[in-house]
């Protein structure tokens, strides 16, 4: 019998097929039916005349692992259509753990009372299953994760002895659940590692049929070599492989955007599977801390505090050749924005504001406001406009480009209601329907669709989900497509959207009628090789 029938909506399955007038039916969390089915009986018939239903949506980049421990209603993502994401991105994962305050102090987004109690991926996704969730849950390994639990914070390379117990921990972890493996190699530790450290450990993973989602090492000056780096490991281990937010940064020559795409075309061509997302938007957002040495670094939190309150070293890190953002080298302090920091009046105003305010010099105010934090120093973010609009339409007319949040899963009402994981996190579904599809028609709406489900599906490696068809989950997202608007401003980015009206993870009505409903139906998902 058939629990809940969709009927009269604009169906869009996510294959990028043309839209059809039909009726969905759903049944104990499946998708039982497809067509019309105005005569079959079902307790719960929702008429979404004139609305889009299309497959919920999966993000494919986020990194909500440790705030779904926190809060797990996730309602940034569920009420712009998201049913899915992958976590663990840029070589941050809550797991595999050496030393657990070592991971509770380094851990993007984790909030107080989030206390590291196990040792394994397989721990870890037992904890997050223990969670009510909002949507589904997926992990990739974080490298980052990887090294420390191996060489804790010491700034040196593995040795052989390292690498095996590295592999061993990748190997692991797939085993016990998770999708892959990510690279953070702008970011300490992955910056210190080598070709062929990672190629090692990708061909554990290309074993085991994962993927590799890499942040590459340099998309500014060098972009060529950053991007070279990650295309040859893929072709050398044999990895499935996904270039996460490939927008070249603030300094990249005008033609980086072009050269990038033809290396990955040439990559493809010489038998590389290889793809690679955006974020819809030109805001960057990282860490603070991101502009650091990594010898500044190197022995944790408590001796990065006793460094930034040496005259000597600060000198130090302030003559770093090669900050991750070249707005910093640029003196361009009236470009980036706090978006997270002890100090709450500061958010969403520029670096020169406030080291006007306090009269210090701006890269003094950025080193003050570090050691000011204290064992929050690592969680402190900014963000910039660092992207190039021109990059991002040059990405996403071809049909290789993947669309994500890059942010973390939030909810204003409950712990994680202060946070802010970017400017678009409440919104970067909506604004890529909104500005890049019904706006400037890039696509049709049924390809943006694929872009968000089916695509993201079949990088993964996920064959339930993304798509509207008989046996696969009923995740599920119903929208007013001429209404969808996203509201987010720098001012106030904890908007929700507005035009999504109903979205069911699950088979479960996580919202309805515009709202969020007290439905959390969401379920940790392990690899296959699990």
């Amino acid at each position: 019998m058939i629990d809940t029938l969709l009927l009269n909506g604009r169906v869009i399955d996510g294959t990028g097929s043309p839209a059809v007038v039909a009726d969905v039916g759903i049944a104990e969390g499946r998708i039982v039916a497809v067509g019309d089915l105005a005569e079959a009986e079902a307790p719960n018939r929702i008429d979404v005349t004139g609305l889009t239903v299309t497959p919920g949506f999966i993000d494919i980049h986020t990194h909500s692992d440790a705030v779904l421990l926190a809060d797990g209603k996730a309602d940034s993502q569920v009420m712009q259509g998201v049913t899915t994401e992958l976590a663990g991105q840029c070589g941050y994962s809550f797991a595999p753990v050496g030393d657990a305050r070592r991971m509770e102090r380094w851990m993007v987004g984790r909030l107080p009372g989030v206390e590291v109690t196990w040792q394994s991926f397989g721990g870890y996704l037992d904890a997050l299953e223990s969670k009510a969730l909002g949507l589904n849950v997926m992990g990739l390994v974080g490298h980052g994760a990887i090294r420390g639990a191996v060489l804790g914070d010491e700034v040196r390379p593995p040795t052989e002895d390292d690498l095996d117990r590295m592999a061993d921990l990748v190997a692991e972890s797939l085993d016990e659940g998770a999708w892959g493996l990510s690279t953070g190699l702008e970011y300490w530790p992955g910056l210190g590692a080598t070709a062929s450290e990672l190629t090692r450990l990708c061909r554990v993973v290309a074993e085991r049929d994962g993927f590799h989602a890499s942040h590459v090492r340099n998309r500014d000056i060098h972009y060529d070599l950053g991007f070279t780096e990650v295309l040859s490991v893929g072709r050398v281990a044999g990895v499935r492989t996904q270039i996460s937010h490939i927008q070249p940064k603030y300094g990249r020559p005008d033609h980086a955007m072009t050269h990038a795409l033809e290396m990955i075309d040439q990559a493809r061509a010489v038998g590389l599977d290889v793809a690679f997302d955006v974020i819809p938007h030109e805001w960057s957002h990282t860490g603070v801390a991101a502009i650091l040495p990594a010898w500044a670094r190197e022995g944790g939190v408590e001796r990065l505090l006793e460094r930034l309150r040496d005259p000597e070293a600060r000198r130090r890190m302030k003559a770093n050749p090669a900050p991750m953002w070249r707005l910093v080298l640029d003196g361009r302090w009236d470009l980036i924005h706090f978006l997270r920091a002890n100090d709450p009046e500061i958010l969403g105003r520029t670096v020169a504001d406030v080291a006007a305010e306090r009269g210090t010099a701006p890269y003094d105010t950025v080193l003050d406001l570090l050691l000011e934090a204290g064992e929050n120093a690592l969680h402190m973010l900014w963000t910039s406009k660092s992207f190039f609009e021109e990059d991002l339409r040059l990405c996403l007319v071809r049909p290789d480009c993947g669309v994500m949040s890059d942010t973390l899963a939030l909810s204003r009402r409950g712990p994680t209601g202060s946070l802010i994981g970017s400017l678009a996190g409440y919104g970067w579904a909506a604004r890529f329907l909104e500005h890049y599809v019904r706006n400037l028609e890039l696509m049709s709406l049924e390809e943006a669709i694929r872009r968000v489900t089916s695509f993201p599906a079949e990088r993964i490696g996920i064959a339930d989900r993304g798509v509207l068809r008989p046996g696969a989950a009923a995740d599920i997202a119903v929208f007013d497509y001429d209404k969808v608007t996203y509201s987010g401003t720098l001012e106030d980015p904890r908007q929700h959207p507005r035009g999504f009206v109903h979205v069911l993870v699950n088979g479960r009505f996580a919202m309805q009628d515009g709202q969020r409903t007290d439905q959390d139906a969401g379920e940790v998902l392990r690899s296959p090789a699990s």
